[in-house]
Formats: C-alpha cells, structure tokens, sequence
C-alpha cells in the first residue's frame, strides 16, 4: 500500500496528467456537450473543414443504408484504392486501407486479399454500428487514401503515420508522431504496438519514444532511427490544429493530422476525450504545459503608462514672454 501512495505522488510531481483530473478539470469544464456531435462525426468535420479552408482526405462514397450494399460495384467503380472506415468510429477500428485489385479482389495494404463479398460484409458490419461509438448505426465511408511522405519512408512499415495534437483553449499543449509497424498491423495505433514519438513543440523535431510503454530509440522493423527527426510541415501542421481547435468550440481537444506526399497536411480527425499516452510518448506530464497556458493566457492586461512630459527649460539667450 505504501508502494502506491509513492507512486502517485512521484507521478503529481513529474506533472502527470490522470483520466479523472483530466475529465474533471478539463474536458468537463472546457468542453461542451453541445460540440461532441460535431467531432464524433467524420462527415460533420469534413464538411467544417472546408468552411475554414483546412485540407481533409476526399469522401467518393457514403453508404447509409443496407440497400445500397446491393449497388456497391456501381459505387466503388473502377476504384481499388481507398479507405473504408466508419464515420462514428474510434482507435482506428473498423478501418480497411485498400490498396490495388487482383482480379475481382482487393488488395490490403499488407498485402492480403479481401473478397468482394467479404467487402460488403465489412460495409455492413459498420452499418450495424460494431465500430461506432455507443453502438448506434452508423454510416460507412469511402475515403481518399493518403500517400507516406518520403520523410516518413526510413521510419514506418507498410501504413501512415498521422501527427496528434493536444490542444488546450485554442493552444498547442504536447505533440507525438505515431508511427505503424509490424506488430501494430501496419496501423499508427499505440494500443497495437505502434511507436509514440514525442515532438518538440518549437522545433518540430521528435526527441523521445515509446513502443508498449518501452522507451525505444530505432524502428523495429526498419532499423532507423525515431529520435531526432524533423517533421515535415511542422508550422503549418501547429497552425492548422489551431485553425480546427477554435472552428469546434472545445477548450481541450486532440487534433490528428496526416502528411500526404502530394498535398501536405491534412486533418485526419479530431477528439473531444484524446487519450493520455502522449505522456509516456514525450516522456514528460501534460500538467505543467496546461497550467503554463492558463499563467500565459490569464494574465491581467499590463497598464500603459504615457510619457510624462516635463516643462521645457527656457534656451538660453533668449528672452521670456512677459506676463
């Protein structure tokens, strides 16, 4: 029992964030329910997005019905690479990255096939709401696929890596870059074996990692090196997780952001509950950097003080007017 109260009370003093302080203090008092709609849905979002000009991946299909399931040919076309996933989904599941054909198959980015009536089954397994949050029916979506920026090339196995941002009223609070491996399916997924790389906030540049908790230095699967990596667009990406932080209305907000090799950033999606991870990620608590924001944010307006002008003393050799 003793062995517990230290612990805690070394993680208060490195700063950490915990869920209860994090849904007390922060999402309940910064975050209204009335704006949890609009992030929870992909569509919503994709639509908000192009009001402010922030760049998403391109919708080809919404199917909402299970009738549409018979039509799906027609609406797939002759397309074979896309993304399928959710619109209400979290933690990246329900998600099928497609990348190619073979025949009357499509082609996963690991390379495995998937049978068009397999497909369908997938579209109606998230019209069923297996994937979405609470359950409830949901609708599925055909997306653009995102092309890995060579930067990312050295540094990622067989998926996309994507960027999230803690932001906490309207400011950047802590960063990470999640990187796919093998253990992970492929997926920038830390709960499946994906890699959390902590980023400098002003620079941009990754400085710590973590796989499963573990502090780790090189990719597993490509041998390079996750520490000391600059990311690509860093301004931009902090400018457009800004953008979307004050069009949604959430005072603390997690922003994922995708770097594709043609387009640039672009908004992946956004979370009114981002998850806590992205403390072992940075090696640092979250605590200090919110509180520093509310010093930063919350001070008084400094009083002006005007220039007191004094008589000017009389040149000399010249006469005073008279009175």
């Amino acid at each position: 029992m003793f062995g517990l109260f230290k612990a805690a009370r070394r993680l208060r003093e490195l700063g950490v964030l915990g869920m209860n302080r994090r849904n007390a203090a922060f999402i309940l008092d910064h975050n209204p329910r009335s704006r949890f709609p609009l992030v929870d849905d992909k569509l919503r979002m994709a639509r908000l997005c192009q009001q402010i000009g922030v760049p998403t991946p391109q919708v080809y299909v919404e199917v909402t019905s299970y009738s549409m399931l018979r039509r799906l040919p027609q609406l797939l076309g002759d397309r074979s690479d896309f993304v399928v996933k959710p619109n209400r989904g979290s933690a990246g599941r329900g998600v099928l990255v497609l990348m190619g054909r073979d025949g009357k198959d499509y082609l996963r980015h690991n390379g495995a096939k998937v049978r068009p009536d397999a497909l369908r089954q997938h579209f109606s397994d998230i019209l069923s709401g297996m994937y979405s949050l609470g359950g409830q029916p949901d609708t599925a979506i055909v997306q653009q696929r995102i092309r890995l920026h060579p930067a990312f090339e050295s540094i990622t196995y067989k998926g996309i890596p994507d960027v999230r941002v803690i932001l906490y009223r309207n400011e950047p609070a802590m960063a990470m870059l999640r990187l796919p491996t093998k253990a992970s399916g492929g997926r920038a997924n830390l709960h499946q074996g994906g890699i959390g790389t902590g980023i400098d906030l002003d620079s941009g540049v990754t400085h710590h990692a973590v796989q499963r908790n573990r502090f780790v230095e090189r990719h597993p699967d490509t041998g390079w090196s996750v520490i000391g990596m600059q990311v690509p667009y860093w301004k931009e990406v902090l400018e457009m997780a800004r953008r979307v932080a004050r069009a949604v209305g959430l005072g603390y907000l997690g922003v994922d952001i995708v770097v594709d090799a043609e387009a640039g950033p672009m908004l992946l999606e956004a979370n009114a509950r981002p998850g806590l991870a992205i403390q072992i990620a940075n090696g640092r608590g979250l605590l200090p950097r919110l509180q520093a924001i509310d010093a930063l944010l919350d001070q008084p307006p400094r009083p002006v003080s005007l220039p007191r002008f004094r008589k000017a003393a009389p040149v000399p050799g010249t006469l005073r007017k008279s009175a």
